[in-house]
């Protein structure tokens, strides 16, 4: 069995020769350049590129030599491609390659910032820091529909990066056999809260909901304008189309589910429609926390993949998401907890909990192997080998 006949028939709730597993197949499955260049070390990996292929995240793209040694059944598919890179340094010291039109602009402070045309800085990375925060969010200031009316919410894409997009989806379906991803199909309720400001636009939920409703209407239809132009590009090469909205915090939902119901519900339900309405492939949703009490109306609108399964937050234990969820909706995460265990356990108790976590997740198939989240910082490289080790050893059906 090949790895995307593996991950296909996990995703339909089969059990396959073994529990699939990925790493780094979307922006929140991945590792970080620092933890990755220690891993390579760790492993005796002198060749190669460490490419950062999320800057804010500060993430590295697994290179091909890696995902065979772990055995990872999933790549990653991107929009667009940087084509140039230049050498540059991760905040260790250790070595990386960045795309050419990346240029930070160091502060008299020591920070680290990203402007945007206008001179805005839109992103800041503190002195000492290891990673880009967003900190300009352009719409905080308006108050009425109106004043959102004339505003662009999408720029076509043009049809060299189309074509683009198109010849390495073909590419990656018709000269490997690793199942394939779409990364970045949509998201409304993130975006708000950038564009406004999280404070803001949680204020805006509770106060003026016809305003916040508004906006994310507006973020629908941007979605749709962007689907119409890339999923033609990619149908029959990708079986996995990712979005993604985080809705939960470590204790509880960001909103209540009745408020998630009235507002974000019919706009989530709208954009999901379309995806399953165009494309054949499954459809993935990132939303971190906890989220227990929306993964009914998940299932309701036709997720069919659940991410990250943070299994430390309240009331997303494994072995109860499991029983009962699992014949519904496939759980691609939740493989080892990345807030305790893997960054400060032993190797032995990172065996524990991946053994713990697959014995709950995995019967009857419909379960993907990641670790919760991207493998941070300060990771131990014999923390994250313990891992992939022990998904070999009890991920065998």
């Amino acid at each position: 069995m090949n790895s995307r006949e593996r991950v296909l028939t996990a995703l339909q709730h089969k059990e396959a020769d073994r529990v699939p597993l990925d790493l780094g197949a979307m922006l929140s499955t991945g590792i970080t350049g620092m933890a990755y260049n220690k891993l390579k070390s760790y492993l005796g990996i002198r060749d190669g590129r460490t490419r950062m292929y999320d800057l804010g995240q500060q993430l590295a793209e697994p290179e091909t030599e890696i995902l065979e040694r772990i055995g990872a059944d999933v790549l990653s598919l991107f929009v667009s491609d940087p084509k140039r890179w230049k050498p540059s340094t991760l905040p260790d010291g250790s070595p990386c390659e960045v795309p050419e039109g990346f240029n930070p602009e160091t502060l008299p402070d020591g920070s680290q910032v990203l402007r945007d045309g206008q001179g805005h800085i839109v992103s800041q990375m503190p002195k000492d820091g290891y990673y880009y925060d967003s900190v300009y969010h352009p719409l905080a200031e308006i108050s009425t529909v109106e004043e959102l009316n004339p505003r662009p919410f999408y720029s076509p894409i043009d049809e060299t990066t189309l074509a683009d997009l198109h010849e390495r989806a073909k590419h990656l379906y018709e000269d490997t056999e690793y199942a394939l991803m779409l990364n970045g199909a949509g998201g409304i309720y993130e975006p708000a809260q950038g564009l406004r400001g999280w404070d803001v636009f949680m204020m805006d939920l509770a106060s003026d909901p016809a305003f916040a409703g508004a906006l994310l209407d507006k973020l629908v239809d941007a979605n749709i304008q962007r689907l119409e132009q890339i999923l033609p590009a990619v149908e029959g090469y990708v079986q996995v189309i990712q979005v993604g909205d985080d809705l939960g915090m470590q204790d509880g939902p960001q909103l209540s589910p009745r408020l998630y119901r009235k507002v974000i519900k019919p706009r989530h339900q709208r954009l999901y429609r379309y995806i399953k309405e165009h494309s054949d492939a499954y459809l993935f949703l990132h939303t971190c926390g906890s989220v227990y009490p929306f993964i009914p109306d998940f299932i309701e609108m036709g997720v069919d993949i659940l991410n990250p399964v943070q299994v430390s937050a309240r009331n997303m234990g494994s072995e109860r998401l499991k029983q009962e969820f699992g014949k519904d909706i496939v759980f691609w995460g939740g493989g080892c907890d990345t807030q305790h265990v893997l960054p400060f356990g032993t190797p032995v108790e990172v065996r524990e909990e991946v053994k713990r976590r697959i014995g709950d997740l995995a019967p009857g198939g419909g379960f993907v192997f990641n670790q919760v989240h991207n493998i941070q910082v300060g990771v131990p490289p014999e923390n994250i080998m313990a891992m992939y080790d022990a998904v070999r050893e009890f991920g065998a059906y």
